[in-house]
């Protein structure tokens, strides 16, 4: 029972996606590539990156992780990133706004790695993180324990840890697989329907509809919806915009 426990979570571990969103310094990335290696991780994921992942001081930083650099997936944007993830954790800081419960790694981790599907932990910019947006496409955010003297932490620090707190979790306890999700990108698609649905019959208001689409988005994501669950409610949808279109114009 322990070899099977281990080897599922070598299978969910090869299937974290390490997302950097517009990463700009090449040490950084050439660092968060070695630590990687360091702990088992080999998905290196890019969103729009400003600076050159293979540059000579990406490589000097890589050292044997220099393969995760060379095969890192370049994209323009997170949604595609997180294109076939089904289950994502974003990473912020205390001054978070969102209202997101923020997690230590060690509570949001090993449910993250129970999805038997794809998942990604998302960082932002060295500068400013990630956008309130940006933050809404992962279902999870965890905050690194720090010292309140001065918890900003530099991006591969930041990284090193969650690859740390990721390569215990088979180690310290099993974990237990659950129901494959709803993808991610099928779930953003369904949230931008909704959105448009309930501006047009007045539910929502241009000025208010961030931060009450950010609310529904949070209820959704404890749900854990499955693709057959998804797939009924963008029935739902696809029915109700049906009807009102239907409605005989006065």
């Amino acid at each position: 029972m322990t070899l099977i426990i281990f080897i599922l979570f070598l299978v969910a571990l090869d299937s974290v996606r390490i997302i950097l969103v517009e990463p700009a310094g090449p040490l950084n990335v050439g660092s968060v590539a070695r630590v990687m290696k360091n702990m088992g991780l080999s998905r290196l994921v890019l969103v729009n990156p400003r600076c050159d992942r293979l540059s000579p001081e990406a490589y000097q930083m890589a050292v044997h992780g220099a393969e995760i650099l060379e095969g890192a997936a370049v994209v323009g944007d997170l949604t595609t990133a997180l294109q076939g993830c089904d289950r994502a954790v974003a990473t912020a800081g205390r001054d978070c706004s969102l209202g997101l419960p923020l997690e230590s790694p060690r509570v949001a981790f090993p449910w993250l790695l129970a999805s038997p599907g794809e998942t990604a932990v998302i960082f932002g910019r060295e500068d400013h993180g990630l956008t309130n947006q940006e933050l809404n496409q992962a279902q999870r955010a965890v905050m690194i324990p720090a010292h309140p003297d001065y918890p900003s932490l530099n991006l591969a620090q930041a990284v090193g840890i969650c690859a740390y707190e990721l390569s215990q979790v088979g180690a310290t306890a099993s974990i237990p697989v659950t129901l494959p999700t709803a993808p991610l990108d099928h779930l953003e698609a369904y949230y931008q329907d909704l959105e448009t649905l309930l501006l047009t019959i007045g539910y929502l208001h241009p000025h208010t509809a961030a931060a009450r689409m950010a609310k529904i988005r949070r209820f959704h994501n404890r749900a854990l919806l499955t693709a057959e669950e998804l797939a009924l409610l963008r029935g739902m949808i696809r029915q109700t915009r049906w009807a009102i279109d239907q409605r005989p114009s006065s």
